[in-house]
């Protein structure tokens, strides 16, 4: 049934293995690895006032994966959910959905139509790093949208001087049972890059093919259940340094075209085709200055300019013609272009003590046949935060950012404290409260949408969301030789969410959107791991609640006693060197617990009720096999989705533009991937 992924297997040789070869013969790092997410200046894990998680480099080859979305789903508090109008997904985290999650390519935010984070299926993973979550408020620091969180994605770059790196890769997967070799069935990845240096110049290069073949599933006919998706990724950087100096030029272009077959409709022979075409400009410049060794300032501008498109076809079938379909919304061009600046400046004062202000500016425009005129929305903000340190044992981080907008009411003030107190050498606690805060989405404030199913109009005069959250943990450590260390963490949340933004019906029986819902989430996690010269395990578990107004329903009190609704998840990761064959297998598993959701629905007399819906349990696994040949070639193959997960039971009744009853749609069952990647490097003499 896959004939040619089992050859693959099979040429792969005795198995194929994971990125611990590169890392096994490694003393352990975990807690030794460098940060900038939120710094003052980089620094390790432990030092950081935030409990920043890294994923790095190694981590992402040995997983396996083709998007980030596959990468993140194993981690504690994660979870996805998929659009099947749009073929689109969007993350939870921490309770929290993606609106409130701030993503970042090399510290620079990236722009997304509305509340789904498009952007992160929208990045090459070829080019990534390495990888930094914090989770919690981070709205001083980033601004708008970091709510529950920040994802810094950060693209490798050439560190060594006089040096040259070169790359080819080439990955294929089954898509379930389905397969054909390069093209077609199946998920298709090619890579191909290259970066060096010489003197104080660096440059970088990278092209990339994702060919995402569609699974068909339980969709009538020649459509769907999940659309087919070909990406072009193309990227080049320019870097220069010398001293205290560094500068540097990126520009990252993505083509995606997300195709929907339409059902065969057999009254007339015909069928409905729709493509969603995606082109995004990403440019980014960044300079660095140390003029002295207190003082540091950096500054980073972007120009983001994307632009969606729907083309929709009539297919007469019979007579083999297309033609374009001219109903509402069928045809249509959206842009959206953002112009981004911030600077920042460190002052180490004295060795207790170091001051950080910052100014930021976003300019949005947008324009469409959905939109309501041609908006721009401007921000100004001016942040600024204190490190001080009066013994070694404690760090206290206070913060503040004033902002104003010039369309929506956003908070004046946001400010945050971090404190962190060193028990002893080997246990660290941390706490924190913060202000966060969400704009108002272009979509929220003018979206302007009216066909046969749809009757939905944006809200100019919303407010920003805001929340109060307050976060503590500690973290252990024990290291029993350079060649054995072991980590612990237990960790508590709260948030509270205020001026939620929701849909509701509105003047006219329209659908808009208000200022009216509150949301809370609470929880607590706990993470173990042990890192030896030949194995790397760990394991985890949360266990989230999540709360709204219909908690307070009196009729939901008597028929659930419930007020809060809890979910729990487990994951855990093990990667082990077998030397005597020099092959690592990887196991990555996660459960993620029922999902009870409280919500508004009718009942049989078509009265509306509250009553509470729930997601069905569901585990995930994957398996690979990494093996490097000839310290240049690495071959590796694996399973996925081991469990065979493809529809997961849901009892909500609806809601949204395109959710639906019933099962919910989730995956595409196992598979199988096979890939080999190819690394050149060599250094060279400066002339």
């Amino acid at each position: 049934m896959l004939k040619r992924i089992i050859l693959l297997l099979i040429i792969a040789g005795q198995a194929t293995a994971a990125l611990a070869q590169t890392t096994a013969n490694q003393p352990p790092k975990s807690l030794d690895s460098v940060v900038v997410t939120g710094q003052f200046r980089p620094g390790t894990l432990r030092n950081s006032a935030y409990r920043v998680k890294v994923i790095s480099s190694e981590l992402i080859r040995a997983r396996g994966v083709t998007d980030i979305g596959g990468l993140l789903n194993n981690e504690l508090g994660y979870r996805f959910s998929n659009d099947y109008a749009l073929g689109e997904t969007d993350l939870n985290i921490m309770g929290m959905g993606g609106n409130n999650v701030k993503i970042l390519l090399d510290g620079v935010p990236l722009v997304d139509r509305g509340g789904n984070k498009q952007s992160l299926s929208q990045i090459d993973i070829n080019t990534i790093e390495r990888i930094e979550l914090v989770e919690g408020p981070m709205s001083v620091v980033y601004g708008t949208d970091a709510l529950a969180g920040v994802i810094n994605i950060i693209t490798r770059k050439t560190k060594d001087k006089n040096q040259f790196n070169a790359y080819a890769k080439l990955q294929e997967e089954s898509v379930g049972n389905s397969y054909n070799f390069l093209d077609g069935n199946g998920l298709h990845q090619a890579s191909l890059g290259g970066d060096g240096s010489f003197g104080n110049w660096r440059a970088g290069l990278n092209f990339s093919r994702n060919d995402f073949g569609g699974w068909k599933g339980q969709a009538p006919l020649r459509a769907k259940d999940m659309k087919p998706k070909e990406q072009w990724f193309g990227g080049i950087n320019v870097g220069y340094s010398k001293d205290n100096l560094s500068a540097s030029y990126r520009l990252d272009y993505l083509n995606e075209d997300i195709y929907t077959p339409g059902k065969y409709n057999s009254n007339n022979n015909t069928a409905l085709d729709a493509d969603y075409i995606t082109n995004r400009y990403t440019h980014q410049a960044q300079i660095d200055w140390r003029p002295t060794a207190d003082w540091n300032w950096s500054t980073s501008v972007s120009f983001q300019d994307y632009k969606r498109r729907t083309e929709t076809y009539l297919l007469d079938l019979a007579g083999g013609t297309k033609t374009p379909s001219l109903n509402e919304g069928e045809w249509d061009i959206s842009t959206f272009r953002t112009l981004f600046g911030r600077s920042l400046a460190t002052w180490r004062i004295n060795n207790r003590l170091s001051w950080q202000p910052g100014i930021e500016y976003k300019r949005d425009a947008t324009t469409g046949q959905r939109i309501e005129g041609n908006p721009v929305i401007s921000d100004y903000a001016f942040f600024n935060s204190l490190e001080y340190q009066p013994t070694k044992k404690w760090l206290i981080r206070p913060g503040l950012r004033i902002s104003h907008n010039s369309t929506y009411k956003a908070p004046p003030l946001i400010p945050s404290l971090n404190l962190k107190y060193s028990v002893n050498d080997n246990l660290d606690l941390r706490l924190s409260y913060a202000r966060g805060f969400r704009a108002p989405a272009l979509r929220e404030l003018y979206f302007n949408f009216h066909d046969s199913n749809h009757d939905i109009v944006g809200n100019p005069h919303l407010e920003a969301e805001y929340s109060n959250s307050f976060n503590g943990s500690l973290s252990w450590q024990m290291k029993s030789s350079e060649k054995m260390q072991i980590n612990a963490m237990a960790g508590a949340f709260y948030n509270a969410f205020n001026n939620r933004i929701d849909m509701a019906v509105g003047a006219g029986n329209v659908y808009t959107y208000f200022n009216i819902s509150k949301y809370r989430t609470a929880g607590f996690t706990t993470e173990h791991r042990i890192h030896t010269k030949r194995l790397d395990a760990s394991l985890g578990f949360s266990y989230i609640a999540r709360y709204n107004e219909f908690h307070d329903s009196a009729s939901l009190k008597e028929t659930t006693g419930k007020k809060y609704a809890w979910s729990p998840e487990l994951n855990s990761n093990i990667s082990y060197l077998v030397p005597r064959i020099n092959i690592t297998a990887g196991f990555y598993y996660k459960f993620n617990g029922r999902l009870p959701v409280f919500a508004v629905g009718t009942n049989n007399n078509n009265e509306q009720i509250i009553y509470l819906s729930e997601m069905a349990a569901y585990h995930w696994a994957d398996f690979t096999l990494t093996k490097t040949l000839f310290q240049s070639l690495t071959l590796q193959a694996g399973v996925k989705n081991i469990f065979n997960v493809t529809r997961i039971q849901n009892t909500l009744q609806g809601g949204g533009a395109h959710s639906s009853s019933g099962p919910s749609l989730m995956a595409y069952g196992r598979s199988g991937f096979a890939g080999i990647r190819y690394q050149f490097s060599s250094k060279h003499k400066n002339q």
